[in-house]
């Protein structure tokens, strides 16, 4: 299986050509190129955003490295018109150039400026409208959406309850309903976990149809860590082996830079090849 690693952590403090160079001198195969740690004026949106690209993707195959999938500017939504206007044409831009990075997936956050627990029918056929929406990008630039699992937080009792897609039959329902191959699901095991659900029940309930990439990360069931596996309290030892029942297609995705932001930029090279390590040894007991 394909070991990958979101840009993000480095890339807010180095940059991206220095975090695709960490990351692959580290080890990964592959890594998930973060547009969302870059401002509305950056210009990865503006009119250059091709050739930038181009470029990027061609230094990462120099270091034998190259993007597996991506993730879209969030928050999807705000319920504001013109500002929601403004973020869908992000997440297109992002889809045009995660096509250029050579990347087959792009997780797009579901709308959720709607309180799920009062609004759950309505989130549905507003989600449902969107993901379809971007069904002809997806053609045009041959690049797959993902649909990513969220959670919402209750200030009054100070914790995190379910969202959209926080349970296997809504998110099925979703991709379901959607009916296309060009939309898949992302499934972000330490959401998964913050609502409660049985995460290996959660993966054979998709299957391997529905379920093509993956954030992985560990929590300890309160708050949404983004920390490395092992750190906290999720058992991935039942998650590899559901991966490994349901044949899984996709590939293994850190997204748990909030273990590598903790320590100095100094060190993102070291810490960078230990998050490999405990990858690797993850997939293989996944595949023996």
């Amino acid at each position: 299986m394909i070991l990958s690693t979101t840009t993000a952590g480095i890339a807010k403090k180095r940059g991206d050509k220095e975090a695709i160079r960490i990351l692959a001198e580290a080890g990964f195969d592959a890594f998930d190129y973060a547009f969302y740690v870059h401002s509305e004026d950056s210009p990865i949106y503006g009119e250059n955003f091709v050739q930038y690209f181009k470029e990027l993707g061609a230094y990462a195959a120099e270091r034998g490295i190259f993007c597996n999938q991506s993730h879209a500017p969030y928050h999807s939504s705000v319920g504001i018109p013109e500002k929601d206007a403004e973020i869908y044409q992000r997440i297109v831009r992002s889809m045009e150039a995660s096509a250029v990075l050579g990347a087959k997936n792009v997780i797009v956050h579901p709308l959720q400026h709607l309180t799920y627990a009062e609004h759950p029918e309505e989130l549905f056929e507003m989600n449902v409208a969107f993901y379809k929406s971007l069904i002809p990008y997806c053609e045009q630039f041959g690049i797959k959406v993902a649909v990513e699992n969220m959670w919402q937080y209750n200030p009054a009792g100070h914790c995190i309850i379910d969202s959209t897609c926080s349970r296997s039959w809504e998110f099925c329902r979703y991709l379901d309903a959607i009916d296309s191959p060009w939309i898949v699901g992302c499934l972000d095991i330490g959401h998964a976990s913050l609502v409660g659900t049985d995460i290996a029940g959660f993966i054979r309930a998709l299957g391997n149809k529905r379920l093509l990439a993956l954030h992985v990360h560990d929590t300890d069931f309160v708050q949404d860590l983004h920390t490395l596996p092992f750190v906290a309290k999720i058992d991935y030892f039942p998650i590899m082996k559901a991966l490994k029942d349901i044949e899984y297609r996709g590939e293994f995705t850190y997204e748990a830079d909030g273990f590598l932001e903790k320590f100095p930029p100094e060190l993102f090279p070291e810490v960078s090849r230990f998050m490999c390590s405990v990858g690797r040894y993850l997939i293989s007991y996944g595949e023996n």
